[in-house]
């Protein structure tokens, strides 16, 4: 029996083969016996054989032989066909690796497979629906036990075929159609000849065991061949299958009819080129005539003939509006052959491109006007931001325990002496603070080191004394300026922690998560700030960022987050986890892809930092650095060409890059760290800045109309 193919429709006898199973597997008395079913337990079987008694089944039997798939196939072949079992194949199925036998009313399926040097046999029955003759040394033989159909060559003369049917099918309850017997089918021509032949019709008015539906009339077609012997063909009569074919479901945007034994399409109704094949139980001219109404009706029109194809007998060009295409009828066995193709025109190729290319060119538009906005709106909230800072002169605070001064405006302090490092916030400007640790250090002895960053809003700074030495960072972030500094000029002897200025209070209720919250956060909170970054116009953001003041101990916003995002499917990290009584630092992998949750302590609260990566929707954008790498991602919404060089390399970044005439920035890969970099323009002087990159980030470097740059992490 065939293989049913992805898209085909499944052959009437696949359900009937179902049902049948499902009727036989019901255990049945032995004076119930099928007369129509095979006992295969009962079959001749190969030299070697053992059988597979692993599953034990009434109507089938599975042994291994110890050859290979072909040679058993063949073996099996010939050992049935000596026991007076006929092999044939299926219309259309002609190459398929299973073999199928007839032996009077009995029908039987062979199928094989291979593993591990051996192959397995399997005996299945096959139920004769539709009971024909097969003339004994016929050879060529094409069966479907369903409708029925037969097509063979019969060793005999014409005259000795013929008696042998007209025997033969009245033996099996076939009856010779007549005038008065064929009346319920006003088209039927009983009378028709056929050159160098005859034909006979039949029908099986009463029906018998092996019939599972009313059987259609038959048509018995046989014809005398050059080398003696004659072609024979049974087939349902023409004048019983329909003459007007009902629509079925499209397939790639094209039409098919109903009743097709098998079909397949190339393409979708989008696609500029696509294409159905069908084989469709029905007459040619049932077949032409609906499609000619099928095409008519949805804007084709007929262009006269096509030159025919092999196996063609109709071939017809259509078009329509924007597309062309070629119909193609054409009979094997009782099936029409239908071959559609539709090919979009070159016209409507190049107006559908210049349909995408203006939507393309507004979307981008669109984007760099948003992106010109957020600029200008990040520009404006920076300068405010910068106005509201104080540029007093500043004193040193008297209570400090640091081994470098704390400015009188330093708050939320972290300070660790083990490590070196010093960190701190404060209302003052970048200057001010600048100004506060050049003279405070120089007066200490301390000798600075030349920076080319010292900008209003960011300031590096280097110092040396003794053999030892002080980094330390200046910059802007929102409404406050942040001061970094490590070496191994604030390294201190260890000792054990100082208890905390702030005593962390145990919460007075439960942690509560916040339902309307993207990422997790407890209802009972100070403040919270969400994130995202993603292209204009996706859905889906490339990396999400919580930030958010609890005010509860550490340990009890910990305990909420580990409970709260296992609930999300993420998992928990242990490698590099970091957890101390005033602060905290894990690792997660969740769905979307790689996350990262962050705990401190600031003014009595519990600092939160969630931040979860996308990495489809990083990945689909092409932004994902390489192992162990970062990626910058460079964009120029100027109107004149920028070079930025950065880790000893210059990229230059052209007029409109990231913008509507160049949707993709340069971007450039490397190794995780801080780097300066200087942003050059033509009639201006170059700009430096320090950007801070770790394995696995992407970020974005926006170089605006002013020339400033902003910086952004994407991924």
């Amino acid at each position: 029996m065939p293989m049913i193919r992805r898209g085909a429709q499944v052959p009437a006898r696949w359900l009937l083969l179902a049902c049948v199973i499902a009727m036989v597997s019901a255990p049945r008395p032995a004076s119930a016996a099928d007369e129509g079913i095979v006992d295969v337990h009962a079959l001749p079987r190969l030299d070697g054989a053992v059988e597979d008694t692993s599953r034990p089944d009434t109507y089938r039997v599975t042994y291994t032989v110890p050859t290979g798939m072909a040679a058993a196939s063949e073996a099996t072949k010939k050992l049935l066909s000596a026991d007076g079992w006929v092999p044939y194949v299926y219309p259309l199925d002609e190459k398929g690796s299973a073999l199928t036998f007839k032996k009077g009313r009995q029908g039987l399926r062979a199928s094989f497979t291979q593993a591990r040097g051996q192959s397995a046999v399997s005996y299945t029955p096959n139920r004769i629906y539709s009971n024909v003759p097969f003339p004994d040394g016929a050879t060529e033989l094409v069966f479907d036990e369903t409708r029925p159909y037969l097509g063979c060559i019969a060793p005999g003369a014409l005259d000795a075929t013929s008696a042998f049917f007209a025997k033969e099918m009245a033996a099996m309850g076939w009856r010779k159609l007549t005038p008065e017997t064929a009346a319920r089918w006003p088209n039927a021509d009983l009378g028709e000849t056929v050159p160098n032949g005859v034909r006979v019709f039949y029908d099986h008015p009463d029906g018998d065991a092996t019939q599972f539906y009313k059987q259609k009339p038959v048509m018995l077609t046989l014809t005398r061949r050059d080398d003696g012997r004659t072609n024979v063909e049974i087939r349902v009569a023409p004048f019983a299958l329909p003459e007007v074919l009902q629509a079925d479901d499209d397939m790639a945007g094209l039409p098919r009819p109903k009743l097709t034994k098998s079909a397949r399409s190339l393409g979708s109704a989008s696609s500029n080129k696509r294409e159905i094949s069908a084989a469709a139980m029905a007459e040619l001219p049932a077949v032409l005539a609906f499609y000619h109404r099928e095409l008519a009706a949805r804007g084709w029109q007929e262009d006269g003939s096509a030159p025919l194809a092999p196996g063609d007998e109709i071939a017809i060009k259509i078009s329509s509006a924007e597309e062309n295409g070629v119909l193609r009828l054409g009979r094997k066995y009782d099936f029409t052959m239908i071959s559609l193709t539709a090919q979009v025109k070159e016209s409507a190729l190049a107006a559908r491109a210049r349909a995408k290319k203006e939507a393309d060119e507004k979307f981008l538009g669109d984007a760099l006007g948003a992106a010109q906005q957020l600029i200008a709106a990040d520009e404006a909230r920076r300068k405010a931001q910068a106005a509201a800072l104080s540029d007093a002169p500043l004193n040193a605070r008297a209570d400090s325990k640091t081994p470098v001064p704390l400015p009188e405006t330093a708050e939320g302090v972290t300070f660790e002496g083990g490590d070196g490092r010093l960190e701190f916030s404060s209302s003052s400007t970048v200057k001010a603070l600048s100004t506060f640790y050049r003279t405070t250090l120089k007066t200490a002895g301390w000798k600075e080191q030349p920076s080319v960053i010292n900008q209003p809003n960011m300031a590096v700074m280097a110092f040396s004394r003794g053999g030892k030495s002080i980094s330390m960072t200046v910059m802007q972030m929102g409404p406050k300026v942040k001061v970094r500094a490590d070496g191994s000029g604030l390294v201190t002897e260890a000792t054990k922690p100082a208890a905390s200025a702030e005593v962390q209070a145990k919460s007075s209720e439960p942690l509560k998560p916040d339902p309307d919250s993207p990422l997790p956060v407890p209802t009972q909170r100070s403040s919270k700030s969400l994130a995202t970054t993603k292209m204009p116009g996706s859905e889906a953001p490339f990396r999400r960022e919580l930030a958010a003041s609890i005010p509860a101990p550490l340990g009890d916003v910990l305990a909420f987050y580990r409970a709260e995002l296992s609930k999300l499917g993420w998992r928990e990290k242990t490698d590099g986890a970091t957890v101390s009584a005033e602060r905290a630092q894990i690792d997660f992998t969740s769905p979307q892809g790689p996350a990262v949750l962050k705990l401190g302590r600031a003014k009595g609260e519990t600092t939160v930092n969630l931040a979860q990566k996308n990495s489809d929707a990083a990945a689909k954008a092409d932004i994902v650095p390489k192992a162990g790498q970062a990626r910058l991602v460079l964009g120029n919404m100027g109107s004149s060409e920028a070079s930025l060089t950065i880790n000893k390399q210059t990229v230059k970044i052209a007029a409109g890059a990231g913008g509507p005439q160049s949707p993709k920035g340069p971007m450039l890969d490397l190794p995780p760290g801080k780097y300066q970099y200087a942003l050059r323009l033509s009639g201006r002087p170059a700009r430096t800045e320090a950007l801070t990159v770790a394995a696995g980030e992407a970020w974005g470097l926006l170089v605006g109309p002013g020339g400033d740059v902003l910086p952004l992490q994407m991924y």
